[in-house]
């Protein structure tokens, strides 16, 4: 009885495993994010609504212990009593452009979806998956074919209905 526990046990995490359809991001950034945020604090006003987002960058993270990162900052969206967190760090290709004082490409929120300029990349702020639509030229200018296209980088979030948590320790 005991061994069929252990085999079931073994199938299911071989198959839960196997379920993951993207590869590790080698670009995930080398950043201890354990960020506590109070919703009534002003400062987060824009987080009190559904669809209502914020950047917050690495230098301003409340309770952070770690400020040189290399993340380029977190964007937190609402989804009605949910959130979405993730890297502003693109997660392809995330030093293409740099420009003439040395900044490099940082994420933006437009409608729905997270652009990357740079790569003329879009990604669904709901689920932080790549869009691809060629009749609206969402179509990524890096190499599809050859190269791993990675979803957005995105960190755990718990809300108690005051206060939000980010996190990528578990």
């Amino acid at each position: 009885m005991k061994k069929a526990v252990a085999i079931l046990i073994l199938i299911s995490s071989l198959v839960i495993q196997g379920c993951n359809k993207y590869p590790i991001n080698p670009n995930y950034p080398d950043a201890y994010v354990d960020i506590t945020i109070n919703l009534n604090d002003y400062r987060y006003y824009a987080l009190r609504f559904d669809g209502g987002y914020m950047y917050l960058t690495p230098d301003i993270y409340p309770n952070s212990s770690q400020p040189e990162t290399s993340s380029r900052g977190i964007i937190v969206y609402r989804i009605i009593d949910e959130f979405r967190a993730y890297d502003r760090l693109p997660p392809n290709y995330p030093n293409a452009c740099t420009d003439s004082e040395g900044n490099t490409t940082r994420l933006v929120v437009e409608s729905l979806y997270v652009v990357d300029h740079c790569n003329n990349a879009y990604y669904n702020i709901l689920n932080g998956a790549l869009e691809v639509n060629e009749e609206f030229g969402m179509v990524p200018t890096f190499p599809t074919d050859s190269v791993a296209v990675y979803p957005l980088i995105q960190y755990a979030t718990s809300f108690d209905g005051t206060t939000l948590r980010i996190r990528n320790s578990f």
